[in-house]
């Protein structure tokens, strides 16, 4: 009886089919997801999409996709990318808004994972074709004192984390609701995590990246401290009388703004004019005349100054303090070989550059050339005596740089500590290492050797 109840359920299922709801019919969903959806509202955020499941032309459930929420710590940290790839990319993830099945559960269980399945397959192109781009994860919210979110774990759904309770009620203002909900989360393709959170982007999503810049982590007597450091350790190169900014003053903001993501004159100037007066009064900015407020320098500023500037001096300037300011205790350094493209040399080779990134905020801190007729190898001890002097930091790098010469720098000239691959290319290293950890490592739980 049961087999025959699935079969049927079966057949009936396999007739169900999904669409996106006409603009002539967009009224008669806001009136059944007001009336029957729990929340009692069809209000979505940002660019949206709404989808009807129906069967044999009825409708049997109702789908909204829109924005993504602008801040989740358990997305966060499902993801692991940082607050500028957030701001960047926050586009390419969904939120599953609104969801509600419209027949009997009891009478068809699996209706619900059926048409949101149906959905998510076609989701990407359809956000691609009405937005630009593809969606690679989707998020939902689900009430577990009204649903138990089976649906979304058939559907690939992870439950990542209870949110804290609160709703958003103004731009930058929260109001707790005193009801938690479980974050559910999808990648849309494989791989999606690792991509939003990886550095540099492919082409083809890089052109659909936001130009927003990411919050800036650092507060205002890290900004003091970098503006003292510029004008202790750079003489001015501007003269003349009437000069609105002096040239330490500009060189901090732009470093900031940077930071925050910024990639441009332009885009320096329009970060820098999201500062608070603290922060630009921290950041040596100057009141205006005619209003008493502080000021950012304009674009045409940032162009003047950063073009006259010792971009050697400003790299180790900002290198050091970043390491004095960033991650607490112990600073992360990733050392990685990149190809600069478009570049050539005598040889007709790309230019190839070593470079050192901190892991949590991507920045920069030095690079240097890779040798023509040459590899990493050699450079990586050039690029590490380049770096400022951090009391505690951890250095990262691949099974390239798994070199003696690599490792002494790192610890006895720098005094730090490192991270590096191992693979089977430097077999005898390899063994010893095994051999090592079998004698070190307890066996687990007492059930003998793995």
């Amino acid at each position: 009886m049961k087999k025959q109840a699935a079969e049927c359920e079966g057949d009936t299922l396999g007739r169900v089919t999904v669409r996106l709801v006409e603009v002539w019919e967009r009224d008669r969903f806001d009136v059944l997801i007001e009336r029957e959806h729990y929340l009692h509202s069809s209000r979505t955020a940002g660019d949206a999409l709404r989808y009807v499941a129906e069967l044999d032309g009825r409708w049997v459930a109702l789908a909204g996709f829109s924005a993504a929420a602008l801040k989740l710590k358990c997305r966060e940290s499902w993801i692991g990318w940082s607050p500028r790839q957030r701001a960047r990319r926050l586009g390419f993830v969904v939120n599953n808004s609104r969801f509600l099945v419209l027949e009997d559960r009891g009478r068809m269980p699996n209706l619900a994972s059926r048409a949101l399945g149906l959905c998510l397959r076609r989701l990407s192109g359809d956000w691609e074709a009405a937005f630009g781009h593809p969606v690679l994860a989707v998020e939902s919210f689900v009430d577990e004192t009204r649903y138990r979110g089976t649906c979304y774990r058939a559907c690939g759904f992870e439950a990542a984390g209870a949110t804290a309770g609160y709703g958003r009620s103004a731009r930058d203002f929260y109001e707790e609701h005193g009801v938690p909900k479980q974050l559910y989360l999808k990648e849309l393709r494989p791989g999606a995590r690792a991509l939003l959170r990886q550095a540099r982007w492919p082409a083809a999503l890089a052109a659909s990246e936001g130009d927003a810049a990411g919050p800036c982590p650092l507060r205002g007597p890290g900004f003091e401290s970098l503006l003292g450091r510029f004008r202790a350790e750079l003489r001015e190169t501007r003269s003349g009388h009437g000069l609105r900014h002096r040239q330490g003053s500009v060189l901090a903001c732009a470093a900031v703004a940077v930071l925050m993501g910024a990639g441009g004159y332009q885009a320096i100037e329009d970060t820098c004019g999201k500062f608070t007066q603290r922060q630009l009064a921290a950041l040596g900015c100057r009141k205006d005349a005619k209003t008493g407020l502080r000021r950012a320098p304009s674009d045409s500023t940032f162009l003047r100054v950063l073009n006259r500037v010792d971009t050697a001096a400003f790299d180790r300037i900002v290198g050091g303090w970043l390491l004095s300011q960033e991650i607490s205790e112990v600073a992360r350094i990733a050392v990685d070989g990149k190809t600069l493209r478009g570049s050539g040399r005598t040889d007709g080779k790309p230019l190839q550059l070593l470079s050192a990134v901190t892991h949590r905020l991507r920045l920069t801190l030095g690079q240097v050339p890779v040798e023509e007729k040459s590899n990493e190898i050699p450079a990586f001890p050039v690029l590490l005596r380049r770096l400022p002097h951090a009391d505690r930091a951890v250095v990262t790098a691949d099974a390239m740089n798994c070199q003696q010469e690599s490792a002494r720098a790192v610890t006895f000239e720098k005094g730090w500590d490192y991270v590096f691959g191992l693979k089977g290319n430097q077999a005898g290293i390899l063994e010893r290492a095994e051999n090592l950890l079998k004698r070190r490592v307890p066996p687990p739980c007492g059930f003998g050797p793995v």
